[in-house]
């Protein structure tokens, strides 16, 4: 397992890392529906208490942060000391995109359940692409005896346009785009599949590439294992965070595992990199509540904001 450093412990399910500029990283805390800044020398600041479930996490043209609220999860305290979700909260609030504002905590409902006759359950992660507008995977919500069968959406910053333009997807987590945005890319978790989809316009997919349409399945490890979020790097490769190996798996764009960062928690969720040289990954350990650093062997990608 690689070295790494703790920037923050104690966190609710933390997710959705974005590290910005004066080195801290701001993350989610999904199990308390709250958006929190984390510093390097270990300070902590509420930036948004949006409730529901704060999940994916994003920079938009305007300086604001993006987030994907899936409504909310029920959790529960495993004996070994983890944080687990465990299907659709009682008190699920719905599935929304929110936009907020940094500097006042402001949050905005951008797109909600219903718009633009779109079906909103759980939206989970999201990426900017370089034309303003963002994709989004809605992962749906569990519920005892049933589970969502969801999409993945395009839509317009300023709230103007909403379209669910990949459907079925099963239970999409993890998105994001290849370096020339030629290619979007999509984990499914229970599947664990990653897709991959050719991008012919902003907010349009190829809707034949694949044997049922939009998308081919680029990567799928052997085992019990679910895939989660993930980041690109800037040659391209594909880092997801994998559930139940207990770290990142890095894929090439032509389908093949590059390497296996180990992590200590079966629920490692997501990565973002900061630094001048983009070589540190931060990572979000969400069963144990923390947030790592690590040095990483090659420069994540530079985001569009």
């Amino acid at each position: 397992m690689t070295d790494f450093t703790v920037i923050a412990s104690g966190l609710r399910f933390p997710e959705g890392p974005v590290a910005m500029p004066d080195g801290s990283v701001i993350v989610v805390e999904i199990a308390d529906g709250r958006i929190t800044r984390c510093f390097p020398d270990g300070r902590r600041a509420t930036v948004a208490t949006p409730g529901g479930g704060p999940n994916g996490l994003a920079m938009g043209p305007d300086g604001k942060l993006y987030c994907c609220n899936n409504g909310g999860f029920n959790y529960h305290e495993h004996p070994a000391g983890l944080l687990i979700p465990s299907g659709q909260a009682d008190d699920y609030s719905g599935g929304r995109i929110e936009r907020i504002d940094i500097d006042t905590g402001a949050v905005e409902i951008l797109y909600k359940d219903g718009d633009f006759g779109c079906v909103l359950r759980g939206p989970n992660d999201i990426v900017f692409d370089s034309h303003g507008g963002f994709w989004f995977t809605d992962h749906g919500k569990n519920r005892p005896r049933e589970r969502d069968i969801t999409g993945i959406f395009y839509a317009k910053a300023d709230g103007s346009y909403l379209e669910e333009v990949i459907f079925p997807s099963e239970n999409p987590n993890g998105i994001g785009l290849s370096p020339d945005g030629a290619t979007l890319y999509a984990a499914e978790t229970y599947t664990c599949r990653l897709m991959a989809f050719r991008v012919t316009a902003p907010g349009t997919v190829d809707q034949t590439a694949g044997l049922g349409g939009a998308g081919m399945p680029l990567y799928r490890p052997a085992g019990y294992k679910f895939f989660d979020s993930l980041g690109i790097e800037e040659n391209g490769n594909i880092c997801v965070a994998t559930i139940g190996e207990s770290g990142i798996s890095v894929i090439s764009p032509a389908g093949a595992l590059v390497e296996f960062v180990a992590t200590p928690d079966p629920f490692t969720t997501n990565i973002c990199w900061g630094g001048l040289d983009r070589m540190t990954a931060y990572i979000t350990l969400s069963g144990t509540g923390q947030l790592i650093s690590m040095p990483w062997s090659r420069a994540g990608l530079k985001l569009v904001y």
